[in-house]
This record gives structure tokens, C-alpha cells and sequence, in this order.
């Protein structure tokens, strides 16, 4: 083996996925970090023609199989994670097992944003309790678990369209910090036409106080896409797409300054940064 290619794959083995680095899919997906994901080889934890369940943080993981018979386990890293040793624990048949891997430190970009009015930053009695209702409602989608395998895990971009906004931009409001970006902005136009990045079924559509217009599709196995800020909605609750299937048009709807599309992707109800699976994320 070449002495870089050896070296790399050390490298690699330290967060628990040589093997996935000789496989050029899974080496793309491979960016454990707060936020990224985390590809594991479980192919010696487990026992063929048994059951496979991992868990990360008490949350079902997607489990995959390569061409060359490697089971990895595709693990959906949360913001909040602490760089460090993290652990999967691996169920098939009646035993469990564990594995660790590493994740290292990302630091994300700030945005300092002062508003005249602190209306902007702080909701009214009303709003608010609308918020939590709905809130409600997505985290439940985010948690669903169907038990088909995603039709493709390097995904379409859903527009094309321009980066607007990155993925874990820290947004302060008159000094007093919001939740980070949970996704992708893309500066499209009003009217622009949003495919599937991949096949899946419409599990919640809505029109929400801050995400406007929304559609959450479940792609299987956890991974679980949503668009906000839509002007139309072409599905139903429950439809089945196919990949680039049109399921809405960009807008201006919710709390927004202008027309965009703001896209995430969820792992085992964990945020990621969507720039990884179309192939534009930066360490």
C-alpha cells in the first residue's frame, strides 16, 4: 500500500472509519465534527443475519451496506456535541456491543444583527405559544424512523441556486444569541422550483411562524429533509416522491427579508450540515 494512502487511512481509523475512507461515497461523508457526520465500519460488531440496531445518544442510526460488504453505521452529530470521544452502542440479535470514535472541533461563524425594535427579538405572548405548538409538531417529524434505506445518500441540490447562507452561522440579535443555523440558504427567486434530493414521503407540511411554508420529507432510516419559506406547496401529507420530483416553489414566506430557500437535513434528529452530502462542505 503507498505510504500515503497508508498514512491516511491511520488517520482516519483514529475516528473508526478506515475502512469507509477507501470507499469514495463514505470518505465524502466522513466529517466528524459538531454538526457533521460520523461514518463508522460496525462490520466486525456484528454477526451476519442478524438484526442490526445502532444507537447514538439514545437515537436510531442509519445502517448501510457498501459493494464490498462493509456494514457502516452513518451517524448525525448534533451542534451541541463536545469534541472529543464520543460512542455508538451496536444491538444484533441478543448482544450489544459499543464503538468510539472521535470528534473533532469546528469553529462556525458569527452574526451580529441590531434590530430597532426588540418586537423583532422577543415574540409575544401569542406568538410564542403558536411557536411551541408548532415546534411541537416538527421535532416530531425529525424523530420518525421508517425503515427504508435512503434512495441516495450523496444528495441533489434542491435548487440551483447560490449559497446564501452557511450552516452553523451563531446568530446574536441586539447582542442576545439565537439558535444556530440548522441549514442551507440558497438565494433563489420567488417561483423557482424545488426538487427532492432524494426519493421519500411527505411525513408534515405547514405554514409556521418562522418557517412559513414548509414540507418535511423522511428519506428513510432518519434521514429527514425540510424546506422552509415556500410560496406553494405541490404535496400532500403522506405522498410518496421520487428523486428530483418537484414538491414546491421558493418564497418569502414566515419570518424572512426576501425570497430564498432554507433547506436542512437531519440524522437520527441531529442537524447536519447539508454541504456534505452535495459535496460542498469546508472543514
Amino acid at each position: 500500500m503507498p505510504v500515503m494512502r497508508w498514512l491516511a487511512c491511520l488517520l482516519t481509523f483514529l475516528s473508526g472509519a478506515c475502512a469507509a475512507a477507501q470507499d469514495p461515497l463514505f470518505a465524502a461523508l466522513n466529517h466528524p465534527v459538531p454538526g457533521g457526520v460520523a461514518v463508522i465500519d460496525i462490520t466486525t460488531k456484528i454477526k451476519k443475519g442478524t438484526t442490526t440496531e445502532v444507537r447514538f445518544l439514545e437515537k436510531r442510526v442509519l445502517v448501510t451496506r457498501t459493494k464490498v460488504g462493509k456494514t457502516l453505521a452513518i451517524v448525525g452529530i448534533p451542534l451541541s456535541t463536545t469534541p472529543g470521544t464520543q460512542r455508538i452502542t451496536i444491538t444484533h440479535g441478543t448482544t450489544q456491543s459499543s464503538a468510539d470514535f472521535e470528534v473533532r472541533n469546528k469553529v462556525y461563524r458569527e452574526q451580529r444583527i441590531t434590530l430597532k425594535s426588540n418586537k423583532h427579538v422577543h415574540l409575544s405572548d401569542e406568538d410564542l405559544a403558536r411557536y411551541k405548538r408548532e415546534a411541537t409538531l416538527q421535532d416530531n417529524a425529525y424523530q420518525q424512523f421508517s425503515q427504508g434505506h435512503p434512495s441516495n445518500l450523496i444528495l441533489d441540490r434542491p435548487v440551483d441556486a447560490p449559497l446564501s447562507s452557511p450552516f452553523g452561522l451563531k446568530r446574536f440579535f441586539n447582542g442576545e444569541a439565537r439558535a444556530p443555523h440548522s441549514g442551507l440558504d440558497f438565494a433563489a427567486p420567488t417561483g423557482t422550483p424545488i426538487k427532492a434530493p432524494a426519493a421519500g414521503t411527505v411525513i408534515l407540511i405547514g405554514d409556521f411562524f418562522f418557517n412559513g411554508k414548509t414540507v418535511f420529507v423522511d428519506h428513510g432510516q432518519g434521514m429527514i429533509s425540510m424546506f422552509c419559506h415556500l410560496s406553494v406547496i405541490d404535496v400532500t401529507e403522506g405522498q410518496r416522491l421520487e428523486r428530483g420530483q418537484v414538491l414546491g416553489k421558493v418564497g418569502a414566506t414566515g419570518r424572512v427579508t426576501g425570497a430564498h430557500l432554507h433547506w436542512n437535513v437531519s440524522l437520527n434528529d441531529a442537524r447536519v450540515d447539508p454541504a456534505i452530502f452535495i459535496g460542498m462542505f469546508t472543514p
